[in-house]
């Protein structure tokens, strides 16, 4: 039997920082589709409104957040990219009628946790 190195629980805490981490990036996205969709009429704008939405923040992630992205930038662009998906998170959550206290400790944790993680990741 081995047991645990230092390395091997650390490793393990990086994992599931970053699965919790994208758990709130897909939240914040799910919220923003969600809002694109039930802020407009439904036939042609919200459909629209809605996909657009999803794509864009779908692009946005895939080229800056993702844990390959296709544009490396330093951990400062890295930050405010999260900070923006994150705020858009909490906007469509406070248009969708969630309570504002639950939206801003979303907001509050998810920056929170990007923050670590990435101080941790260097």
């Amino acid at each position: 039997m081995t047991s645990p190195t230092p390395s091997d629980s650390q490793a393990r805490s990086q994992t599931i920082q970053q699965a919790v981490r994208g758990l709130f990036h897909l939240i914040a996205i799910i919220a923003i589709t969600v809002w694109g969709f039930m802020s407009w009429e439904m036939p042609f704008p919200g459909i629209f409104a809605g996909l657009g939405l999803l794509a864009l923040s779908l692009l946005l992630w895939a080229l800056f957040l993702s844990p390959k992205p296709v544009l490396a930038t330093d951990r400062f662009g890295r930050a405010l990219i999260e900070l923006l998906l994150l705020a858009a998170g909490v906007g469509a959550m406070l248009g969708l009628g969630i309570n504002w206290i639950v939206a801003v400790v979303f907001g509050l944790a998810g920056a929170t946790l990007g923050f670590v993680t990435s101080l941790r990741s260097k």
